[in-house]
């Protein structure tokens, strides 16, 4: 299957190499570029990519709201990857809470960006785990946990799961943890994630942060 790849940059030069590593990959097909969030909805729209490599800092329509209005409300839709130069960046926290399945810092090495994006396809959302984590904790830090009511339909190995996922662990470390399947494991989660009606792995970190179910102080490794 070829992936369907969006490039949105402000910045020319920056297109330019993402589409350089991506153009020599078989398996990735470079569909659009566009230079701000207004440009990358519209392109969006006209060219359906599978995934999204998107700057958060833009001018006129920056990546964040470029992120809301590609997925709100919709369960299905391209996967977005943030791209930003700062890995404690309160956009990024802000655009995973929109639904993008991660993000990478732009000097991220070509075989960890192309690594990356098989992964989202893939459905492993969460991408540099110990950073995600760092992200989510310092912002979920700054306001007290709120319970939405979702969480009492959570059983306590449902909770337990989740609290793994939300440390960064794979599906393979989880299944090790608990001494469970793999395939389990995925299909445990899939069924946390309808309930929770959230999107992938990574809203499902986010979620369990604001939520208290992961304490963010004393959870993150430096």
């Amino acid at each position: 299957m070829t992936t369907k790849v969006l490039i949105v940059d402000d910045q020319a030069l920056v297109r330019a190499g993402f589409r350089m590593i991506l153009e020599a990959e078989p398996d990735f097909e470079i569909v659009g570029e566009a230079a701000d969030g207004l440009g990358a909805v519209l392109a969006a729209r006209e060219t359906e990519p599978h995934v999204i490599l998107m700057d958060v800092r833009m001018p006129n329509v920056d990546g964040l709201q470029a992120t809301r209005k590609l997925l709100e409300g919709r369960e299905h839709g391209p996967r977005v990857l943030i791209l930003t130069t700062f890995d404690l960046d309160e956009y990024v926290y802000e655009a995973l809470r929109a639904g993008a399945s991660g993000f990478l810092l732009k000097d991220t090495p070509p075989e960890q960006l192309v690594d990356a994006i098989r992964l989202v396809v893939a459905g492993d959302a969460l991408l540099s785990p110990e950073i995600t984590r760092r992200v989510v904790a310092e912002f979920a830090r700054r306001s007290p946990a709120t319970e939405a009511p979702e969480v009492e339909e959570l059983n306590p190995q449902e909770i337990e799961l989740l609290q793994l996922v939300a440390r960064g662990l794979s599906n393979e470390e989880i299944s090790g943890e608990l001494l469970v399947d793999e395939g389990a494991v995925r299909e445990d989660l899939a069924g946390i994630l309808a309930k929770l009606r959230l999107r992938d792995r990574v809203q499902a970190v986010v979620f369990a942060y604001e939520q208290g179910i992961v304490e963010a102080t004393g959870a993150v490794d430096d």
